[in-house]
């Protein structure tokens, strides 16, 4: 598998290496980086590691042995399915329990069922499955393709697939109010919204170098982070009108705080978190993380904030009443992403390397 590579982050991030490479590549959602073995070329995305909040699961992918770990996070027992080749991003339909993975190097996606664990079905996609969403409301799931110009729509109760001529694609969220499904590709200074009843898609110019994601249902509006300009980008999904709000140097993972409504913005480049008061959009804070911090995730019971710092081997707290960060965690090897059971104050990390999940302490 060939690295999806852009002039713009071999510019920015010349000169940055780990051991034998470090590879910032474009895509969004979170950032990504082939660390250390560039013979796979393998590419790492904050999707890569997932919570079952019905069942209390924990699924991450292991792309270097073909299979997704899966956790027990009351219990804390653990053990793997195996899936296709390098999976890559993973997602979940607590309302069926099933848990959909792509396999990047198999073009497929393996359907997962929650209750036993195994596969029951693996379904052919088209080439480079990169990323999936899924709508609950609807019982679909969306797999994006970089480079492929489509889009694979699965029917979650059939498992019957469906190719959609969307363009190509990195990113994707959806809005289940609405069942709309918003797309994005690095390059590409449009993104795309496409209505799931009809299959129309509509363009709205939003800038280049789209890198993060997230819906904020409750005021309809989408932030996307722009890596070229250091600027957040609030898209109002009603009106289509577009603002900017100016964060850190290349901003991309992004985490929102339901119940303190705030907004998370990791900026990989100056190694900070901007804190965004999501009523008046304005930042709050500015808060200093560990090495290159890639992934995001919060803890919303607890009030604390979890930021995976994939140079720093380690993951920072951040105490949200206080907007401070208050202590580093000690993670595995290249620490990318974070999920949480906030129940049972449970919290895990992917690794970009053997052990592929780790269990930190909750930052208490």
């Amino acid at each position: 598998m060939g690295l999806r590579t852009s002039s713009f982050y071999s510019s920015v991030l010349r000169g940055i290496t780990l051991a034998a490479i470090v590879l910032l590549v474009a895509s969004p959602l979170s950032a990504w980086c082939a660390v250390e073995n560039s013979a796979w070329g393998r590419l790492i995305t904050s999707a890569a590691i997932v919570l079952n909040p019905s069942t209390h699961k924990i699924y991450a992918v292991s792309e270097g042995t073909e299979s997704v770990t899966v956790i027990d996070a009351k219990t804390g027992s653990a053990h793997t399915v195996k899936v296709g080749r390098e999976p890559i991003a993973i997602a979940v339909n607590h309302i069926t329990n099933r848990i959909y993975v792509a396999n990047d190097g198999s073009a497929s996606v393996s359907v997962i069922d929650g209750t036993s664990d195994a596969v029951i079905t693996t379904v052919t996609s088209d080439p480079l499955p990169y990323m999936l969403a899924v709508d609950e409301a609807s019982n679909r799931i969306y797999v994006t393709h970089t480079y492929s110009g489509t889009v694979t729509e699965i029917d979650g109760a059939s498992n019957a697939t469906h190719s959609l001529k969307a363009g190509n694609a990195d990113g994707v969220v959806i809005d289940p109010a609405t069942n709309t499904v918003f797309l994005t590709t690095y390059e590409d200074p449009n993104i795309r919204i496409l209505n799931e009843a009809t299959g129309a898609v509509t363009k709205v110019a939003v800038g280049p170098h789209i890198w993060g994601m997230i819906l904020d249902e409750s005021t309809s509006t989408l932030f996307l982070t722009h890596m070229a300009t250091a600027e957040l980008v609030a898209l109002d999904e009603k009106t289509h009108v577009v603002s900017t709000i100016p964060v850190g140097k290349l901003p991309c993972a992004l985490a929102i705080d339901s119940v303190t409504h705030k907004l998370y913005v990791v900026n990989y480049g100056d190694e900070t978190v901007s804190v965004i008061d999501l009523r008046t959009r304005k930042v709050i804070a500015t808060l200093p993380v560990g090495r290159h911090p890639q992934g995001i995730a919060i803890d919303s019971k607890s009030n604390r904030i979890f930021v995976a710092n994939v140079l720093g081997d380690n993951v920072t707290v951040i105490d949200g009443a206080r907007n401070k960060a208050i202590r580093d965690l000690n993670a595995g090897r290249h620490p990318y992403a974070v999920a949480i059971d906030p129940v049972f104050s449970r919290v895990y990390v992917a690794n970009y390397s053997a052990p592929w999940i780790t269990p930190i302490a909750n930052g208490k």
